[in-house]
Order: C-alpha cells, then sequence, then structure tokens
C-alpha cells in the first residue's frame, strides 16, 4: 500500500516548512504500521491512504499552525489512542518530550513498537486518566496537555487540566460543535484553574471543521480532581 505522505510538504509549507525526507519516512512508516495493527486491534475507523494523510497527520499537524509550541515543551497526549496527535507532534517537532497516555494496554503495545520503530524517544503510560494526574511526578508537570476527540469539553478538562503546570496550556482538539462545547465547560474550567483563550478553526478534507480549543492553566487544580471516573461523567462541572 502506498501513502501519498509527500502531500505533507505543500499542505504543511505555510507553517511547517522544513518538513524533510527522513520525517516524510517516518510517516510513511507510521501509516503503514497503523494499517497492519489496525488489523488486528482497532486503532482507527480511517484506513484509505489518502485519508490518513489529510484526516490524520495534516489534522494533527494544524497544531503548529494555531498554537506556538516552545522549544523543549513538556507535552502530554491524554487517551492518545493511536498516538494522535502526540507522534504527529514529535515527528515535526523532534525537541518536545512527549507522554502518551492510555488506558488500553494494547494501544500501549503498539504504540511501544511504534516509537520504537520511528527512532523516537517518548515516554507512554498505560493508565486511566483520572488515575495517572493523581500521581506525582505527572500532577501539574507538562507544558502542554492535548486530546483528540475524547469527551465532552467539560469532561475532557477534568481529565487533563491536572497534568499542566501553571501557566502551561490544555490545547484540545475538537470537532464543529466547539463553540457549544465551550460555552458548557465555562464552569469546569474555572473551577478547574483555566482560562479559556481562543478558539481556532480549520478546514481539512471535504470541508470537515476542525477546532482547537485553547485554554490557559492560570491557577492550581483543587486536589480533589479528576474525580472517579463514574463520578466525573455522572456529574460534569
Amino acid at each position: 500500500m502506498t501513502f501519498p505522505t509527500n502531500q505533507l510538504v505543500e499542505l504543511c509549507k505555510d507553517f511547517s516548512p522544513n518538513i524533510t525526507n527522513e520525517q516524510l519516512e517516518q510517516f510513511d512508516l507510521y501509516a503503514k504500521m497503523l494499517v497492519e495493527w489496525n488489523e488486528k486491534i482497532n486503532l482507527t475507523a480511517i484506513t484509505d491512504p489518502e485519508q490518513i494523510v489529510i484526516k490524520h497527520f495534516y489534522d494533527c499537524a494544524l497544531i503548529l499552525k494555531n498554537f506556538g509550541l516552545k522549544q523543549g515543551a513538556s507535552v502530554i497526549d491524554v487517551g492518545t489512542g493511536a498516538g494522535f496527535p502526540g507522534v504527529v507532534l514529535k515527528i515535526l517537532r523532534p525537541d518536545i518530550k512527549l507522554t502518551l497516555l492510555d488506558s488500553l494496554n494494547k494501544r500501549i503495545n503498539f504504540l511501544n513498537e511504534l516509537c520504537a520503530a520511528l527512532k523516537i524517544d517518548v515516554t507512554t503510560i498505560h493508565a486511566r486518566a483520572e488515575d495517572a494526574a493523581q500521581k506525582n511526578g505527572l500532577r501539574e508537570q507538562f507544558d502542554v496537555a492535548t486530546a483528540r476527540a475524547v469527551a465532552r469539553l467539560n469532561v475532557l478538562c477534568e481529565y487533563c487540566l491536572p497534568f499542566v503546570k501553571k501557566g502551561g496550556t490544555f490545547l484540545s482538539l475538537k470537532g464543529p460543535a466547539a463553540n457549544e462545547e465551550a460555552v458548557e465547560a465555562k464552569n469546569a474550567i474555572k473551577v478547574l484553574g483555566g482560562e479559556l483563550r481562543s478558539i481556532c478553526s480549520e478546514t481539512i478534507a471535504d470541508n470537515e471543521q476542525r477546532c482547537f480549543v485553547i485554554i490557559k492553566k492560570i491557577s492550581q487544580t483543587p486536589p480533589k480532581y479528576p474525580r472517579i471516573s463514574a463520578k466525573l461523567k455522572k456529574q460534569p462541572l
């Protein structure tokens, strides 16, 4: 199967203009391993080569157009699944320190093999976000937390903001309902120590809308958050 990863050079030229052949080879290997492993475990509903490049790789790369990721930033990708957006960011920005968190061990096994094959240095953690966020060494330790299509924003904030250090950022990748979700999450953002800074919108393939919700961490998250998953979902902030 051939993947049109060279399309990324044109698609990303305005915000990531120096994509190398080595990086394109990494994306090609990523796509191949994604499709291969997807036959064994559920990683993605998108398996068409061009759709993988646009709706996974380009979609995640657009973070770099809409957010100034500082040099050497520590990033945790919460509920990373098949590595989106974390691994895409690491390929394009090898300087970042990346942690991938997922609750399913099968996905962590895939990510370990993927990152070894790509020769990228990544920390993987098999845990639920609400458990991991209470641990020393993880709680309020990261410059940036990312999450892509994991839950409604009010719930997602409780999973992710506890990982972010004061002055850091929670960056959520959302669909066209992002503004509506942001209104719904207003209380959660405030209670958890965040402040909504902006919502940026991009159009990807087939007029599909991608929104980037950028939330600044302005104060510490109260120790009781995140709550256990059942309570968190049943009584969102």
